[in-house]
């Protein structure tokens, strides 16, 4: 090999550690504990929605007891469903507690931001058939 080749290839080499050595630091800064679940929460029921608990802790400095226990039982699958609909989020059930369009934005607002597309649906803010979240949109 020429000596170019090979000092090409080392500084690949030392980028390449450099790379994966930030990303261990930076994975290793998100503390599951404090904020909730890395990864987000897709929920198929009533309707397929995505919630980031990394997006209301770590980005907006929520801690776990502005939900946790008053809105939402810590332990996932328990809270109703009756209390997850359009419906119920505009009487300010769940997430309609702070997403209303005062505290955060409202929860008839910005479809996208929460709902996920399904089968069937072009894009995520298309009407869906279940129920009550036609109505009360």
């Amino acid at each position: 090999m020429k000596k170019s080749s090979l000092t090409t290839l080392g500084f690949a080499i030392l980028a390449g550690s450099f790379l994966l050595t930030a990303n261990t630091f930076a994975t290793e800064d998100y503390d599951t504990k404090k904020y909730g679940p890395k990864s987000p929460i897709i929920m198929e029921h009533p309707v397929n929605v995505r919630f980031d608990h990394r997006v209301h802790t770590d980005d907006i400095g929520l801690e776990c007891g502005s939900c946790h226990d008053s809105l939402f039982v810590m332990q996932r699958g328990i809270t109703p469903k009756k209390d997850q609909t359009m419906s119920a989020l505009a009487k300010g059930k769940s997430c309609g507690a702070c997403h209303d369009g005062e505290t955060a934005f409202a929860s008839n607002t910005r479809c996208d931001a929460c709902h996920i597309k399904s089968k069937g649906m072009e894009s995520p803010s298309d009407p869906h058939p279940h129920g009550d979240t036609v109505k009360a949109h």
